[in-house]
């Protein structure tokens, strides 16, 4: 006999010794056919699937703000949230197994009587077709059909209309209910039942009904919920037919009644009651995001991109999907609601949603790199635009953080900064004197308007920056040659691995390809001609801020899974990139751009002079401007946040913001971390050592 024969034979001879107990059971008493062996047929509860011993109920998982009580969105392929027996109301309880399985507590997982009643209906009421399935019975059932790990193929066998599927249930039935309560399973069931309405389980079907938790339905509530079990997909009321609900009520009711739980009086009172629904759907995905605070979806997109990069939740990008959409986890993330609105309401007061440009901007916590804004002037919506307007007013393209289509935009003399890491690192001082001329010819070959002879011959924007300059003068009032002369000082490449190291990510391909293949030529990186995005800058900046600790830039404050067990994903992750000193020296040289002064008194003139003063406590930061003023950029920090925003027109970068605009981005930063900072102390940056301020002589400039 062969071994693919044997399951064969063994499901005739359980079929047979099923059909043999069906006829006894419809003249012996149950406790006699069970004598008889019929709980023999149970499976040994150790061989049973591991999805029905330890079932993986898929679950939404909820993104909160970092209150742990703004819910954002929510991400499921079935709304579902497991709830405890003891939160779901006890006529719930009553009612589903009036609908389901009026003899629940009292057989063992298979009816007997009811299988002897639907064998004898069946084989004499024609085409209308009675089920015996147990709650028991119907649970395995579920638990087989919806678990994720199964095939198409396998999720059909779990339904298919058979002997051999009935006999598995009975086997897998019988196993459980040796082992589990009946409060167990009952719990089980009502977490998995589908009720119709997209509805997945008690506490999913309770607020899409009835926007009420489980503990609160009322009898005609709980009757309704438990009738639609039977035909979820047909007698739903919101979708379906509301008369068809209203007599699955009716019936389950009537049941409660003949089983003597209910009052015939009470029956006739719940069964008056009108539907009385009050429909909520959970939202799903970052476009579900409540219209009142849509300007959270940016960030909530950018969490989506974040997760599906980490390898915690799965090997592939699908993989990390469906884990998000069924695991069930509580995510509070790093938003702040209060700055997030701030952040967008000062954006919008320098462009409105209908306008072309765009300002995103960006708000990180220095030491953690918690993000707490990503702010722009946009609608986060699939909705259509005007034609001719790719990214306004709707878009769902990441215009804050980059990512997908968008590569970012140029930042200008933002950049600078990381000139003035690398020469201090290489161990120039603050104090390193260069004579700037109005234009300077290098040794980096370029062709184009920027061609002196073949090599690349930037200018200054005005007379006002030529003439002798130290770091702490050239970096506040953006003296471009002198920060040319330090690049061929230092050499370009080590430029470009300061701005990776600060976390500049270059998403642009032909970017990329020079940072690879021809960062030593690369000159003009120094003046920000490359794409980069608010985030990635507002996290460089922060690095000064953390002394030289730079941390990659997190959605999370914290991650629970369905069991309540925290996950590590998305934890700060800091390392030291700079030397102590060597940051503090960065952050000494970035309060002359905003009207600050450095601890040296090295400051004398900036370009955002302004911001000091409205901010009213240290502050250090940096503008900047690409060609022809295309695009205009400022970053702000103070040792507990730095704030980025970039002026751009994202559907075309040759359409120029104007420098005019400047301006208004100062005094709009200026407010978002005048509010962003209310509640906290005044800190000061500490100064640099004479190490990196001075040269090895000690002579000061002016002295």
């Amino acid at each position: 006999m062969t071994r693919a024969f044997l399951p064969k034979v063994f499901t005739v001879l359980l079929a047979g010794a099923l059909a043999g107990l069906v006829l006894a059971a419809a003249a012996l008493p149950a406790a006699l056919v069970f004598g008889f062996g019929f709980s023999a047929l149970a499976a040994p509860y150790a061989e049973l699937p591991s999805t029905l011993r330890m079932p993986p109920t898929a679950q939404r998982s909820n993104l909160y703000a970092n209150d742990g009580t703004t819910l954002i969105t929510s991400f499921y392929q079935e709304d579902r949230v497991d709830v405890p027996l003891g939160e779901v109301a006890p006529v719930m309880r009553q009612t589903i197994i009036a609908a389901e399985d009026a003899r629940f507590h009292e057989h063992n997982g298979v009816d007997l009587r009811g299988i002897a009643r639907a064998f004898t209906a069946n084989r004499h009421g024609g085409a209308t077709r009675q089920g015996a399935s147990t709650l028991t019975m119907q649970y395995v059932r579920n638990v087989l059909s919806t678990d994720p790990r199964l095939t198409e193929a396998q999720r059909a066998a779990a339904t298919e209309v058979s002997t051999a599927r009935k006999l598995r249930e009975i086997r897998y039935a019988l196993a459980l209910e040796r082992e589990l309560s009946k409060d167990q399973i009952l719990t089980r069931y009502l977490n998995i039942a589908y009720f119709g309405a997209g509805a997945y389980g008690i506490a999913a079907a309770s607020k899409r009904y009835f926007s009420i938790s489980p503990a609160e339905l009322t009898l005609a509530q709980a009757a309704l919920l438990a009738g639609l079990v039977r035909s979820p997909h047909t007698d739903d009321p919101i979708s379906g037919d509301a008369d068809r609900a209203l007599a699955r009520r009716g019936y389950v009711l009537d049941r409660m009644v003949e089983s003597g739980q209910l009052a015939p009086d009470l029956a006739v009172k719940a069964q008056a009651e009108p539907l009385n629904l009050r429909p909520s759907e959970t939202p799903n995905d970052c476009t579900a995001v409540p219209e009142g605070h849509n300007d959270q979806g940016f960030f909530c997109d950018w969490f989506t991109r974040w997760w599906n990069e980490q390898p915690a939740f799965g090997g592939s990008v699908d993989e990390r999907q469906r884990t998000l959409r069924r695991g069930g986890f509580t995510i509070v993330s790093s938003l702040d609601p209060s700055v997030q609105r701030a952040a967008t309401e000062q954006v919008r007061r320098v462009y409105s949603v209908d306008d072309r440009y765009a300002m995103p901007t960006a708000v990180i916590q220095p030491g953690t790199g918690r993000v707490l804004a990503l702010a722009v002037n946009r609608v986060y919506s699939v909705a259509a635009n005007p034609p001719g307007q790719k990214n306004y007013p709707n878009t769902v393209n990441q215009l804050v953080a980059g990512g997908g289509s968008i590569v970012g935009y140029q930042a200008g003399s933002t950049f600078k900064l990381f000139t003035l890491l690398a020469a201090l690192e290489a161990g120039m001082p603050l104090n390193t004197v260069f004579d700037a001329p109005r234009r300077i010819v290098t040794g980096y070959r370029v062709s184009g308007e920027a061609s002196c002879g073949g090599y690349w011959c930037p200018e200054n924007a005005n007379s006002l920056t030529t003439g002798e300059q130290d770091m702490w003068t050239a970096f506040g009032r953006s003296v471009n040659t002198y920060f040319v002369w330090l690049t061929e000082r230092v050499g370009a490449d080590r430029v470009v691995e300061m701005a990776e190291r600060l976390g500049i990510v270059l998403r642009a391909e032909d970017d990329a390809q020079l940072a690879r293949h021809g960062a030593r030529e690369w000159g003009p990186f120094t003046l920000g001609v490359v794409a980069t995005t608010p985030l990635d800058l507002a996290g460089a900046y922060a690095t000064l801020a953390a002394e030289g600790t730079w941390c990659a830039p997190t959605p999370i404050t914290s991650i629970t899974d369905a069991n309540g067990r925290r996950v590590t994903a998305g934890q700060p992750d800091c390392r030291q990139v700079l030397d102590v000193d060597v940051a503090r020296a960065g952050a000494d040289a970035a309060r002359c751009p905003v009207g600050d002064q450095s601890m040296y008194h090295a400051c004398a003139g900036g370009t955002a002079t302004r911001l000091r003063s409205q901010l009213g406590r240290p502050v250090g930061g940096k503008t900047g401007s690409s060609e022809r003023y295309a695009t205009e950029t400022l970053v702000a920090f103070t040792p507990q946040l730095a704030v980025a925003a970039i002026a751009a027109n994202p559907d075309d970068p040759r359409d120029a913001v104007g420098r005019a605009v400047q301006t208004e981005m100062v005094e709009s930063v200026g407010e978002i971390l005048d509010f962003a900072l209310r509640d906290q102390p005044v800190r000061d940056f500490v100064p640099p050592s004479d190490r990196t301020a001075w040269r090895a002589t000690g002579q000061r400039t002016g002295e």
